[in-house]
């Protein structure tokens, strides 16, 4: 038994701006009561206090800037480097059973990794009580021992 008149509908035009989310315009050079008046909040002179000044990052004021005094050595292995989907022996326990065959695939439908595309690392934190057939692109020297020890195997993907 509800009221039309006290029933309100949520549309577009009831939309407004959460509490604290819009602040007014500061009204600069509006004379000194304002707070923002003759300098309008720019201080005294200086290069800050010119029109058209914009921020640059590394800029020193004409000074050769730090980034280019210092010189470029050594050897980064950064845009070669390789990106694994960690897994931990812990995290298979709870997920798969005795037997099962672990790939990116089924470590994707548990939700143990994000994508099937990345290589997956499997590393020996926890231990398996359970034998599994792992199949991953590459596995610490720890997590593989623990596999077998407990009846697995483990199969490198290239």
């Amino acid at each position: 038994m509800s009221n039309d008149s006290t029933r309100h509908e949520i549309g577009l035009d009831s939309l407004k701006p959460a509490p604290g989310g819009t602040t007014r315009d500061r009204r600069l050079g509006r004379g000194t009561a304002g707070g923002q008046g003759r300098t309008c909040g720019k201080g005294h002179k200086g290069q800050k206090a010119r029109a058209g000044y914009s921020y640059k990052p590394g800029f020193e004021g004409g000074q050769m800037p730090i980034q280019r005094r210092l010189p470029k050595r050594g050897f980064s292995n950064y845009p070669f480097r390789k990106i694994y989907q960690v897994v931990n022996l812990k995290q298979l326990d709870s997920v798969f059973t005795a037997g099962q065959e672990v790939s990116p695939e089924t470590l994707l439908k548990a939700g143990l990794i994000t994508s099937a595309r990345l290589p997956v690392k499997m590393l020996g934190d926890g231990d398996v009580k359970v034998a599994l057939k792992l199949h991953v692109h590459a596995a610490s020297q720890s997590a593989a021992e623990k596999i077998k020890a407990s009846g697995g195997e483990v199969e490198l993907i290239c």
